[in-house]
């Protein structure tokens, strides 16, 4: 928490400090310098910078072209998401109905969201133009001449070039990331579902009510959330820590002085990485169902009368898909803490053994210290991937079984999979981006709060 209220007062004295510098400006600038703060580049252009001075100008001009025609059609319906619905008018002349477009609350809140997040580069070029001309008069004051565009750009190749490289990452991020997280989150607040399709139908706002309906409103909702929720956490703790507490175990193993063909034995157990994970996955499904060939083998040897419900009983299928999981995840902890273990200081163990420690006491003392060191990042991002481990879950049981105890939801559905159901099968986009809220809320407070504790961080320059 402390740290959480230093970054927010960083925050906010950075606001602050851009601020300050704009009332600067304005106070000290000349009448050109002032006239930037409606006129783009003009501070730029009457001070001997003209083309940087017309780009700048150029971009306010597109930029309220873009507001005028485009963006304002839009934004303007916001608060309604629309009004007019596609409706079908009788054509007299020819004698058949013909459709009227209406509004699109889906293309009105997604272009809204646009045309707002275009207001940050246009503030940011804008505090760039007034720097700019303030510069500019600065220099012509003290008998220099202003920077020419060709040494702006040889200082964006060369002491800025760092700003080069990351403004079309940033950029791409913001549009593939950032928009879509906040489109998503707004849909949340919405009535989005499959009885309001836009464009024959419109949706609209609703506050709170979908949170509402998972917590306290709806009780089918609200159990579910939570039978999901906890079925999600347990899961991820086992998928994560057998995989690697097994892995590494076998890792030992397999380093132990005195076993011999060490590269066999690590090739065998390998392999399973080189077929692809959902053909692997989805034969082993086909394998374990009532008619599959380890039910049919049991039964045609003695051992059961009846087939093993592995995908009808709730709690068995669980069980099988923590088991399976292990299939696919312990290689890759099985290579990762190879070479770990390879760099662990034999002297270690030798200086143990000395003093009378075993192999466990060596182990819970030196081994597994060394590994959490290491690998707890690792850790964290194997965690996060496991609640939101689509694959496994999907393509052995679908997250069956279903059951009435849940909406539309089955005992082995995580709650990404629950999403994947309302949004495809159910068209509940409302709900399933409530949802989706909730879990990158849960990933993220877990992952900074873990990660930002552990001695990986803390510690990442020494191993005591």
């Amino acid at each position: 928490m402390k740290k959480l209220a230093n970054r927010v007062r960083s925050f906010l004295a950075a606001i602050a400090g851009q601020i300050k510098e704009i009332g600067t400006i304005f106070r000290e600038g000349n009448s050109r310098t002032r006239l930037s703060f409606l006129l783009m580049g003009f501070g730029s252009l009457t001070q001997g910078q003209v083309i940087k001075g017309l780009l700048y100008l150029a971009f306010e001009v597109g930029f309220f072209l873009f507001q005028a025609l485009f963006g304002w059609q839009y934004l303007k319906d916001i608060g309604t998401l629309g009004t007019n619905t596609q409706a079908r008018v009788w054509d007299e002349a020819l004698q058949i109905y013909r459709r009227t477009p209406g509004d699109n609350s889906m293309l009105i809140l997604l272009f809204s969201v646009v045309t707002l997040a275009s207001i940050i580069p246009f503030f940011v070029l804008w505090k760039a133009n007034l720097k700019s001309a303030y510069l500019a008069q600065k220099k012509i004051e003290q008998g220099e001449k202003p920077a020419s565009f060709l040494q702006d750009i040889k200082t964006l190749l060369d002491r800025r070039f760092h700003m080069t490289l990351l403004s079309l990452p940033m950029l791409t991020l913001i549009a593939f990331t950032v928009l879509p997280i906040i489109f998503m989150i707004l849909i949340a607040f919405t009535n989005f579902d499959k009885n309001h399709q836009p464009p024959g139908s419109l949706f609209t706002w609703v506050g709170m009510k979908n949170i509402s309906d998972v917590f306290l409103g709806d009780p089918l909702k609200s159990q579910s959330f939570f039978g999901i929720l906890s079925w999600t956490l347990v899961w991820a703790v086992f998928a994560t820590f057998t995989n690697y507490i097994l892995g590494m175990i076998l890792a030992m193993m397999i380093n132990k002085k005195g076993i011999r063909l060490k590269k066999m034995w690590r090739t065998l157990f390998v392999t399973t990485i080189a077929i692809p994970q959902f053909v692997s996955l989805m034969l082993i499904s086909k394998m374990i169902t009532d008619t599959g060939i380890i039910n049919v083998l049991l039964q045609r040897i003695g051992l059961i009368s009846a087939p093993i419900p592995f995908l009808t009983d709730p709690t068995l299928a669980r069980i099988t898909v923590i088991v399976i999981n292990m299939w696919v995840g312990i290689p890759y902890t099985l290579l990762m803490s190879t070479g770990i273990l390879m760099n662990i200081p034999q002297e270690l163990y030798e200086s143990a053994s000395i003093d009378g420690a075993g192999p466990v006491r060596s182990f819970f003392s030196i081994t597994l210290p060394y590994m959490l060191f290491i690998t707890t990042p690792y850790l964290i991002t194997t965690f996060v991937a496991n609640i939101n481990n689509f694959n496994v879950i999907w393509l052995i049981a679908a997250g069956g079984p279903l059951t009435l105890q849940y909406y539309q939801a089955g005992k082995t559905d995580l709650l990404v999979t629950w999403l994947y159901r309302l949004t495809v099968d159910r068209q509940d986009y409302a709900l399933a981006s409530t949802i989706g809220i909730f879990i990158f809320m849960i990933v993220s407070i877990f992952s900074l709060t873990v990660y930002n504790m552990t001695g990986s961080v803390k510690k990442e320059d020494q191993f005591q």
